[in-house]
This record gives structure tokens, C-alpha cells and sequence, in this order.
């Protein structure tokens, strides 16, 4: 196959058309605003594909100024779809692409048409391209996979049309826009079905693993409280357990509702989901940098704290025990006080399994429970390595 200028375009033509209707696909299963715009932006890129195949015959509003106006839309959907992504409001101002591109139809013909048309169209796509591609910057964190290679090819993208509009106000350069005449827009026309294909894929990419993301969250969270799970707990509790030693001891926290039975049976379920909220909000809220909070089930809750001393540990279970009761009084009215049992213990040793910890928590539990409930009872450092 010959690589004309014709081939080039009708080659565009479908790849954008099949990306426009792959994203299109994508946003009606996921409903993700960034995709609809991203597919509406390769649609505009394939219908002035096809326009573009007019300028041969003369028709300069068709064929040439449009379509470029059209490309240059489209790219605008590519930074809008983005913003979208990373929740970025755009000001006002990117409206102003526009409005530049509007006063190109005043222009006056000449023999250097073509060099201006080229050059202010690449240098604006590139100006767009380049701020797409910095929307899509790390924070807090890492970037993922998709969006991590969005952000390269839409990149190297603005800069190649940046040397696009610096060759084309270059004096040597021959460009004519109505026969696609020019090594620059053969160039151009070639990386132009790279970049769309590999910003279909960066796009679907960064949907794709967005949407892993979340449903990895939903996985890990209780459904209720919104804490970590059980499951999310054995996974992320290992490493904070290794950080414990004899200078920053750690501690675990296992909290249980006192005559939490009477709330459901005499107020309903709905005043015990109630209650679970206030908890973990309270939980929520004493939790220092660092910690873990988790619901195990029912009415059950674990914290587990790092670089923390006796004295620090049962300050937050008191702080804790002391605030719920309080609220659960203003809540709701039971024979028998709703309360915090706090069974905990302290630890030194890394390398230890989540499940001794938990066990030995337990029994505290189970001690605190015997000895009248609404008390915290805490196991102090153990001098040797359990086994």
C-alpha cells in the first residue's frame, strides 16, 4: 500500500470512526463523562477526515478551513474529557480557541496562506494537546498504567505539532494545504494515525483501570461504615504490624457495642445501622496518621495503632468509650446503658501474624466483658516472642 496523502486520510478516517464508536461503547456500559467526550472528539476528527477529501476540488471553506477547525475541536474534547477525568474545572478562557480560530476566516489569501493556516492550527492543537497531557499529573500517589501513558502520548503529541508550527512559518518549507502538497503534512497525516490509535488505547486504558481501582475499593470497604473490611485489614495490617518494636510498640484495639441487641430489637435495624455510623465516625475521627481502622462484622471494630505507649493507648480507648456513651444516651433510650467494651494489647514484635494479636485482643475482650462491661482492658508488652 502507498502511503499518499488519500490512503493517509481514509485510513484516519477509520480508525477514528472505530475508536469514536469503541469509547462510545465503553461510556454506555460505564456512564463516565470522560469517555462520551473523548468519543465525540474522534467523531469530529473522522467527519472532517472526510471533508478534508473536498479541498482537492476546490472548496476551501469545506475542505480546508473546516475541517482544521474541526481537528482542533476535537482535541478540545480530548482536554475536556480529561479535565473530566481528574475533576479539573477549565477556565472560561480555553474558549478563546475559538475565537482565533474564527478569525481565520478573515485572513486574506496569499501566497503564504497555507504556512499561516498550518502554523496557528498546530500551535494551537499543540497548546491544547501539552495542557491535557499536564492535567495528568500524579497526586498523592502514582498515576496508573492508562493514564500514565495517556499522559505521554498526548505529550510528545503537543510537542510534535509544536514542531509542526514551527516548520511551518520556517522560509524553506513548501506546504499546500489544497493538494496536501509538503513533506509536513504527509508527516503530519503519518503521525496522526499513530497518535490515534494510541490515544484510543491510553484512553480506554486509564477508564479501564480507574474502574479496577474502584471496584477494588467497593472490595475493601464495608459496605456500611465505609472502614476497611475484614479482607482489606488482613491485607494492609502485615505491613504496619512489621514497623512494631521496642522503641515504637504497636497496639490493637478490639471494640464491641454493649446491649447492642436491645437497640435492634426495640428501635429497629435501622437505629443499629445508626448507631455502627456514629461509632465508626467517632473511631474515624480519633484515628492517628498512620493507624488502621476496620469493621470485622456486626458490631465488631478493630484499630490497630503504630509507635504508641500504654499510656497512649488506653487514652484513646477511654476518649472513645467516654464520647460513645454520650451519644448513644442522646440517641436512643434501653433498659441497659449502650457501651464500649475495649479489649487491647500492646506488642513489640514484628513478624507476629494479625491473628495472635487478634486472639490475644479477644481475650481482653472476653475480660472486660466479665468484669461488667463499659471498660477497657489492655494487655500489656509481652518480654518474649509468642509462639
Amino acid at each position: 500500500m502507498v502511503l499518499d496523502p488519500f490512503t493517509l486520510l481514509v485510513l484516519t478516517t477509520a480508525m477514528a470512526a472505530a475508536s469514536a464508536l469503541y469509547l462510545a461503547a465503553e461510556w454506555g456500559s460505564v456512564r463516565e463523562r470522560s469517555l462520551l467526550l473523548w468519543s465525540g472528539g474522534f467523531a469530529i476528527i473522522a467527519v472532517g477526515c472526510v471533508l478534508a477529501l473536498l479541498r482537492s476540488s476546490g472548496h476551501v471553506l469545506l475542505g480546508i478551513w473546516f475541517p482544521n477547525g474541526m481537528l482542533i475541536c476535537a482535541h478540545w474534547l480530548f482536554l475536556a474529557g480529561v479535565a473530566a477525568f481528574t475533576h479539573t474545572r477549565l477556565p472560561r478562557l480555553w474558549w478563546l480557541v475559538a475565537v482565533v480560530w474564527l478569525a481565520m476566516l478573515f485572513m486574506p489569501s496569499g501566497p503564504w496562506w497555507s504556512r499561516a493556516m498550518l502554523g496557528i492550527q498546530s500551535l494551537l492543537i499543540a497548546v491544547i494537546s501539552l495542557r491535557a497531557g499536564l492535567l495528568l499529573r500524579p497526586q498523592g500517589g502514582t498515576l496508573g498504567v492508562g493514564a500514565a501513558q495517556l499522559r505521554f502520548v498526548l505529550l510528545a503529541h503537543g510537542l510534535f505539532y509544536f514542531a509542526k508550527a514551527a516548520s511551518a512559518v520556517a522560509l524553506d518549507t513548501f506546504i499546500n494545504l489544497a493538494n496536501f502538497h509538503g513533506t509536513v503534512i504527509l508527516v503530519s497525516l503519518v503521525e496522526g494515525v499513530m497518535a490515534i490509535m494510541l490515544l484510543a488505547m491510553s484512553m480506554t486504558g486509564t477508564e479501564r483501570h480507574r474502574r479496577e481501582e474502584r471496584i477494588a475499593q467497593i472490595a475493601a470497604r464495608d459496605p456500611l461504615t465505609a472502614l476497611d473490611n475484614r479482607r482489606a485489614l488482613y491485607l494492609r495490617a502485615p505491613q504496619l504490624l512489621e514497623q512494631a518494636s521496642a522503641a515504637s510498640p504497636c497496639a490493637l484495639l478490639l471494640i464491641d457495642i454493649d446491649h447492642f441487641k436491645q437497640v435492634n430489637d426495640l428501635h429497629g435495624h435501622d437505629a443499629g445501622d445508626r448507631l455502627l455510623l456514629t461509632l465508626s465516625d467517632l473511631i474515624r475521627s480519633a484515628l492517628p496518621r498512620g493507624a488502621l481502622a476496620a469493621r470485622l462484622g456486626g458490631d465488631e471494630f478493630v484499630i490497630v495503632l503504630r509507635s504508641v505507649d500504654h499510656a497512649a493507648a488506653q487514652a484513646l480507648g477511654q476518649d472513645l468509650r467516654e464520647a460513645f456513651a454520650q451519644q448513644a444516651r442522646t440517641l436512643f433510650e434501653t433498659p441497659e446503658p449502650v457501651s464500649l467494651s475495649i479489649g487491647a494489647t500492646l506488642f513489640d514484635q514484628p513478624g507476629v501474624e494479625l491473628s495472635h494479636w487478634l486472639k490475644q485482643a479477644d481475650e481482653a475482650l472476653y475480660t472486660s466483658k466479665r468484669k461488667g462491661r463499659d471498660r477497657m482492658e489492655l494487655v500489656p508488652l509481652a518480654p518474649g516472642r509468642p509462639h
